[in-house]
């Protein structure tokens, strides 16, 4: 009777394993993309009782409200997503992608004031949904989420859309703090320390607002951050970039944290793209790439994963390095900046990817959440990874799309 039942549900199994590992590269975007779909948002929760709100006209006076759903807050991990489904959309010629970037703006922009209007001192601006549209103090607050807007401001021209635009630029060229060579910086926890995620707080906006006013001083700009985090933050020994930089210890931080890696890879790839071929630095950015690329990938796994921590194999594997580093191979090859033998990387990468981390409800898996820097191993050992962390979601379906057009020109 046990060997009767045992039978059907092994082969059930094996069925469905089957069926998971054989989904295209397309039809594995479709099912995160059109999962991300059917999340709220563009809805508020009361934090007390769970009321549901479409707008902040809704609202009762006084009554504590969040977002219903992480991918309504207004943070960079949001600007990769709308900037990845616009690509997607584009890519597929399917608007609902796109649509899906332009509600998300638009919604902001829709609601912002109210809790800008309504804002008291005893809370910090980024606990307020929205607070980082109406504050732009950080690049977290302005750089992915200003690129995104740009992107969306050329499918849909608002004033109030390009009046935010010249805000981030504003800000991102000549408000943002720096070391006294010009490297961007922060303040917090540790006072003008270099960031790797940085190069692509800045550069994502820098990039984008170079392709879109034909100004080479954004591509300049852009170059020149990424030469200066390239110089602060490798590593010759390990070829692979430190979280940080300490300008007060003049030294680097403890950690080759992988997802931190990944922003220099893929702010050096869109970059290259995006610059006039005859940029003065092009040809020295590309230079980085590929060595970043050749360092990249004497620590990849067996399984065609990346660590957490890139040189300690008993880190767990992680999703989003792994995705970013695909894409940054995927791209250059795609773009012909490298030898095409580097193909190999990415499609180990890719595949492991598509047919263990890709959900066949469309979760995207095994991501790590939001992390700051820290002076212990252990912080970055014990970051945990979320449930379709909205951190991977953006970079798997840039991933996706760079990987399709890999296969499209075999």
């Amino acid at each position: 009777m046990k060997r009767n039942v045992l039978v059907p549900c092994f082969l059930f199994l094996f069925i469905g394993s089957l069926f998971a590992q054989k989904k295209t590269d397309e039809e594995a975007v479709r099912a995160v993309a059109d999962n991300i779909l059917s999340q709220p948002v563009t809805q508020f929760v009361g934090v007390d009782d769970g009321t549901v709100y479409n707008s902040t006209a809704e609202i009762p006076e006084g009554k504590d409200v969040r977002f219903k759903s992480p991918l309504t807050e207004w943070h960079y991990s949001n600007g990769v997503l709308d900037m990845a489904m616009i690509n997607l959309g584009e890519y597929l010629n399917e608007d609902k992608y796109i649509d899906y970037a332009k509600r998300h703006v638009a919604f902001g922009f829709d609601n912002y004031e109210y809790f800008k209007n309504t804002f008291r001192h005893d809370r910090n601006h980024w606990h307020w949904p929205f607070g980082q549209l109406w504050n732009t103090k950080e690049l977290d607050d302005c750089g992915a989420m200003g690129a995104a807007v740009i992107e969306v401001y050329q499918l849909k021209k608002e004033q109030r859309y390009l009046d935010y635009i010249n805000t981030a630029a504003d800000h991102i060229m000549n408000g943002q703090n720096r070391l006294a060579d010009g490297t961007l910086s922060r303040t917090f926890p540790r006072n003008m320390t270099v960031w790797a995620d940085d190069a692509y707080m800045g550069t994502s906006f820098l990039t984008r607002m170079g392709k879109f006013t034909g100004d080479n001083r954004y591509f300049d700009e852009a170059a020149k951050q990424l030469i200066l985090m390239d110089e602060y933050l490798w590593c010759s020994e390990k070829q692979l970039y430190f979280h940080c930089y300490y300008t007060d210890w003049q030294r680097n931080g403890v950690a080759f944290w992988g997802r931190a890696n990944g922003w220099i890879m893929i702010s050096l790839v869109d970059l290259i793209e995006a610059m006039p071929q005859d940029h003065a630095q092009r040809g020295k950015l590309i230079s980085i790439l590929e060595k970043q690329i050749v360092g990249a990938s004497r620590w990849q796994n067996a399984n065609g994963m990346w660590n957490q921590l890139l040189d300690k194999s008993d880190s767990y594997d992680e999703s989003s390095v792994t995705a970013m580093f695909v894409y940054g191979v995927a791209k250059a090859i795609n773009n012909q900046w490298i030898d095409p033998a580097y193909q190999s990387i990415a499609k180990a990468g890719w595949n492991v990817l598509k047919n263990n981390e890709i959900t066949t409800d469309g979760r995207f898996t095994n991501v790590c959440v939001g992390t700051g820097i820290s002076n212990d191993l252990p912080f970055y050992f014990n970051r945990p990874v979320g449930d379709n962390e909205k951190h991977g979601l953006g970079l798997i379906i840039g991933t996706a799309i760079e990987i399709m057009k890999l296969n499209s020109a075999q």
